[in-house]
């Protein structure tokens, strides 16, 4: 058996090629989506007939809130001396973990691709090659699922502490009776809730993609013959 690379564009024409350059954009893209991410909500503080103030509420990938300075120490706002304040929550291991999962994916991809495009005569004629990109492409069928609901519920806590309802259980001069604090301005979470969608958009993706490597498996053409020799039946007795 020759196992030398051998260029064929042929794999990519069919759904098990095709699908596995799907699966490597929308890995960029679900990585892209939230990477790098830097948002600011504008708190305003309404000092009941003083002189407004007016907080940055600043937030970065990958989301440790807890050790972003809302308040600095010592500084005075509506006439009182307010201490050192953070943002309350840390998303950073569902981030961190949802963007893991995308940047694996986005390589096991490449090298699949590089197989299927050059080594598809190899990877046909033996039975790990197949077996083991099905049992990887579950497993990313997996990861997917479980890092997407987890960035999607950390989305949701960087939602929650940037939030009206967020600062004023966040800072304690909000609770002041003549002292009200709204947010003013939200940052854009587009690219954020994008980056949730493309995550169960991948889930999605691979769970298909298992059924197109399975067929390649020696499982499945197994359980075709068997179908086969039970539909044709015993063969007849010699006369």
């Amino acid at each position: 058996m020759q196992t030398g690379f051998r260029l064929n564009l042929t794999p990519v024409k069919e759904p098990l090629g095709f699908v596995k350059v799907v699966e490597w954009l929308m890995a960029v893209l679900a990585f892209g989506t939230c990477g790098g991410y830097n948002g600011r909500n504008v708190v305003s503080i309404f000092c009941g007939g003083s002189i407004n103030e007016t907080l940055s509420a600043t937030f970065t990938y990958p989301f440790r809130l807890n050790q972003e300075l809302l308040v600095e120490n010592n500084t005075t706002l509506c006439n009182r001396t307010v201490p050192a304040t953070h943002l309350v929550g840390d998303s950073s291991s569902s981030v961190e973990f949802f963007v893991a999962v995308a940047v694996l994916a986005f390589l096991y991809s490449m090298v699949a691709l590089l197989v299927y495009l050059g080594y598809m005569h190899v990877y046909r004629d033996s039975d790990f090659g197949p077996m083991f990109d099905f049992v990887l492409t579950a497993v990313f069928a997996f990861l997917w699922l479980v890092c997407s609901s987890a960035w999607a519920r950390g989305l949701q806590t960087v939602k929650d502490a940037t939030s009206t309802a967020g600062i004023e259980s966040t800072l304690a001069l909000c609770t002041d009776r003549d002292v009200k604090c709204e947010v003013t301005d939200y940052a854009s979470m587009r690219s954020l809730n994008i980056s949730v969608i493309f995550g169960f958009l991948n889930l999605i993706i691979w769970v298909g993609n298992a059924w197109f490597v399975y067929k390649e498996t020696r499982w499945h053409s197994q359980k075709v013959n068997a179908q086969q020799a039970a539909g044709r039946g015993p063969n007849p007795a010699p006369i």
